[in-house]
């Protein structure tokens, strides 16, 4: 049963200009397990962001090799997952805690997408929420992983974050969540990042318009002339 469906969501902010085509928004999850708890809480996310009105995705990292710096990069995984974060206009990060950390499946992922292919940036600027499962009491050291990790890509990270403990007594076993505080947390969660991505998807060219890139810039068309 989902909760959501009699909820109207007003997301879309009244200013003029803003673009109000569907949110595009990739889902990540870090674990190849059958019966994955990260996967499900990212399937929720995707469940809850669909009735909000977006284009969901969710990659799937079953089979993407491990990083090896670029060795191979045209494995058909990779060019995959670069070209769902080059569609994103938002992202979601699911991921166990192992051993206080995000998981390696989730690390590889984002090891997997560059700062930069050319001149594009598949990941710079756009809005990102993360969230945990653990199979004990509550903790955020994957979220905080993720949220440094997130900084280091560019990414805007919104402030709100899921973190869902005791994860195997929060899921029917077709995978859908159980209705409790950790579901509305979700709910929360991906309200937030609807709004985020609204306000700032138009607003790329003024939001990653950096000095250093400016100057070094002029110094080429200098040195041309």
């Amino acid at each position: 049963m989902n909760y959501l469906q009699n909820e109207n969501f007003d997301l879309i902010p009244n200013i003029d200009g803003l673009s109000t085509h569907k949110p595009k928004v990739l889902l990540l999850y870090g674990s190849l397990r059958e019966h994955s708890y990260s996967r499900f809480a990212a399937e929720e996310a995707a469940r809850i962001l669909t009735l909000m009105g977006a284009e969901v995705r969710i990659f799937n990292p079953e089979g993407l090799p491990l990083f090896d710096n670029g060795k191979s990069e045209s494995h058909p995984k990779v060019m995959e997952l670069r070209e769902l974060s080059l569609w994103s206009e938002a992202q979601v990060w699911s991921s166990p805690e192992i051993h206080g950390k995000m998981s390696g499946v989730m690390k590889t992922q984002i090891d997997w997408i560059p700062l930069a292919i050319g001149a594009v940036r598949p990941t710079q600027g756009r809005t990102l929420a993360v969230m945990q499962v653990s199979g004990g009491s509550q903790s955020f050291n994957a979220i905080n992983n993720m949220r440094v990790l997130g900084r280091w890509m560019r990414m805007i990270t919104i402030p709100n974050q899921s973190s869902v403990a005791m994860a195997y007594k929060e899921f029917n076993d077709d995978g859908t969540m159980k209705p409790s505080s950790y579901r509305d947390r979700i709910v929360d969660v991906m309200e937030e990042l609807m709004r985020m991505t609204y306000l700032t998807r138009d607003q790329q060219s003024f939001l990653l318009n950096r000095y250093s890139e400016r100057k070094k810039q002029s110094q080429v068309v200098v040195s041309e002339l």
